[in-house]
C-alpha cells in the first residue's frame, strides 16, 4: 500500500507548467526515494534539510524544515545542524538558513 504524498502549494502552482517534473517528483521522490527504509525519515528529514541549507535553497528549505518537525527533529538539532554546516558549507548559507528557521518555528508558535 503506497503512503499518501504530501500536499504541496509550490507543487499545485507549477503542475501545469511542469507537470513531468511534478509527477517525478510524486512519482520518484516522495513514492520511493522517501519511503526506502535505510534511513528513517526523522534522519532523511535531518539529511535533506542541512543539503538544503548548504546548498541555499530557502523556498525547498521552508518546506522541508517543516516536514523534519512532523518526522520528529527537534528545534534543537535543526539549530545545531545549522550551526554546524556554518564551518563546512559557509556562514552566509548558514545565517540564511537560520533567517529560514525563525520563520518557520514564528509560523509554527503563533
Amino acid at each position: 500500500m503506497s503512503k499518501p504524498i504530501p500536499q504541496s502549494a509550490q507543487r499545485d502552482r507549477v503542475r501545469k507548467t511542469v507537470p513531468a517534473l511534478v509527477a517525478y517528483t510524486e512519482g520518484v521522490v516522495y513514492s520511493d526515494l522517501w519511503e526506502r527504509e535505510d534511513l528513517s525519515k526523522r534522519d532523511r528529514s535531518l539529511v535533506t534539510v542541512t543539503a538544503l541549507a548548504a546548498t541555499y535553497r530557502p523556498e525547498q528549505l521552508a518546506v522541508h524544515i517543516g516536514r523534519a518537525l512532523d518526522n520528529g527533529v527537534t528545534r534543537e538539532e535543526i539549530a545545531g545542524a545549522i550551526t554546524h554546516l556554518a564551518f563546512y558549507a559557509g556562514w552566509p548559507a548558514a545565517m540564511s538558513a537560520a533567517q529560514v528557521l525563525t520563520e518557520v518555528l514564528e509560523k509554527r508558535d503563533s
